[in-house]
């Protein structure tokens, strides 16, 4: 294929040691929804497994069957809301799901009666993020109706954190609040004799961020992907006692997107490029067709505002990015020739801050056709050593 996504797997390894050591004995749930942030969800979740992992987290239940179908057998949970009609594949996929109302609780255990079996689930608790979860109030009520229930088991309880990623005092204190919520329902679960299981909130601002939340388990997401979303230093005064003793923690891209010169052209001085002719020539000049567009996920917001890299040298790309390809300004004069290898991505969050985006925006976009080719140390892996984890 002309185009790739290369994922290091040395470099989420090291990504995942770095939280690993941050957060000591915490359990590590590691999201692979969306197909692993577009990195490849099954070959992450054995990577991830192998070096320690105790869970997975997907968005879907699909997901989750999908999984268990190539063979992963470790938890997995469901952060999204199931419709009710999937509940027999959740039962099927042995997948735990988040608990957010009374209601969803009730439809699961009765299947699960109906199959004499028990379902674990963690109950979801929204302490300010007002996606999925309860409110802190509902909480005890649904954790006395699972307890309840003979078709469900409480093996978790959680919660997510809006802004654990920003630095800004405003911020810290709004976390501050979710956690202090949070640590008050959970609290109010226990004194009732209800054991909440595996008590999580953390995700990738609140493991660099906030170390009080991270209780049992955390859940990092775009940091093992390779994103610091926040920075310690960059932590007000007033916060910096809580981080104190903690070392900076260091995130790699994973993801590097790579494509070939296609075709080498001429263009004279004057004349225009692609859709829309944005880009004038201004000067006679070498333009390199590159076979990757917007629909292997490279935006088309960066059309005339981005480079790439080919032997070792940075080109600007012109002219608006078309669907299946893009153009390269090489200059006057040049020794690229067809078929030369480019690199368009190393890392995605400069590219998601030249478009104003997020870079889990950009890996995620990347698209099915861009073929994954996994690399370790310098050698490329086959499915066969991702067999071996």
């Amino acid at each position: 294929m002309s185009t790739q996504a290369v994922i290091h797997i040395d470099r989420f390894l090291r990504n995942f040691h770095a939280v690993k050591n941050r957060v000591g004995q915490c359990r590590i749930c590691v999201p692979v929804k969306a197909d692993a942030y577009g990195h490849g969800a099954l070959q992450i979740a054995k990577t991830s497994l192998e070096a320690g992992a105790f869970c997975l987290g997907v968005a879907s239940v699909s997901e989750g069957a999908e999984l268990r179908q190539y063979g992963i057998t470790a938890p997995i949970l469901i952060f999204s809301q199931p419709h009710p009609e999937e509940i027999p594949k959740i039962v099927k996929s042995a997948l735990i799901p988040f608990i957010s109302d009374g209601k969803f609780a009730a439809s699961l255990n009765e299947y699960a009666e109906s199959k004499k079996i028990q379902l674990p689930v963690h109950l979801k608790i929204d302490t300010g993020m007002k996606r999925i979860g309860c409110s802190a109030d509902e909480s005890l009520s649904i954790a006395r109706f699972i307890s309840s229930c003979s078709g469900l088991e409480l093996a978790g309880v959680a919660t997510h954190f809006a802004v654990s990623d920003s630095t800004e005092e405003g911020d810290i204190a709004f976390t501050q609040e979710q956690l202090e919520s949070f640590k008050t329902a959970v609290e109010k679960i226990k004194a009732d004799g209800i054991d909440p299981g595996i008590v999580h909130a953390a995700n990738s601002g609140a493991v660099i961020l906030h170390p009080d939340t991270w209780f049992d388990m955390v859940r990092p997401g775009i940091f093992l992907y390779g994103y610091k979303t926040a920075e310690e230093n960059d932590a007000p005064d007033s916060h910096k006692q809580i981080l104190a003793g903690l070392e900076p923690i260091h995130a790699e891209p994973v993801m590097e997107i790579k494509t070939v010169v296609s075709l080498i052209k001429k263009v004279k001085q004057g004349e225009t490029v692609s859709y829309g002719r944005t880009w004038t020539a201004p000067q006679d000049t070498n333009i390199g067709v590159l076979s990757i567009g917007y629909a292997d996920g490279l935006p088309r917001l960066i059309s005339n505002n981005w480079q790439v890299v080919i032997s070792g040298k940075t080109y600007p790309l012109v002219g608006r990015i078309t669907m299946d390809q893009c153009f390269a300004d090489l200059g006057p004069q040049t020794n690229i020739r067809q078929w030369s290898d480019v690199q368009v991505i190393s890392d995605a969050f400069k590219l998601a801050s030249a478009i104003d985006t997020i870079p889990y925006e950009i890996t995620c976009n990347i698209s099915k056709r861009v073929q994954r080719i996994y690399k370790a140390y310098g050698v490329f892996l086959t499915n066969s050593h991702f067999d071996c984890l």
